[in-house]
């Protein structure tokens, strides 16, 4: 799956939205692309188990 995090602007805030995602699925694979404000997920966790979680951490993703 592939989210946009616009208020994902630094290395600190890729490292909490990775910290996030591996808190839903530890065996999940993040890949960040922080100029595009993307991240890809690679888990069979529900996508909007991901999406809850990192817009508690105050990282919202479409």
């Amino acid at each position: 799956m592939k989210l946009h995090i616009e208020s994902m602007t630094c290395g600190g805030c890729a490292r909490s939205v990775t910290a996030a995602i591996k808190d839903v699925d530890p065996a999940a694979t993040v890949d960040i692309d922080l100029p595009g404000r993307n991240v890809k997920i690679e888990s069979s966790q529900p996508v909007e188990n991901f999406t809850k979680v990192l817009e508690d951490v105050g990282f919202p993703a479409k």
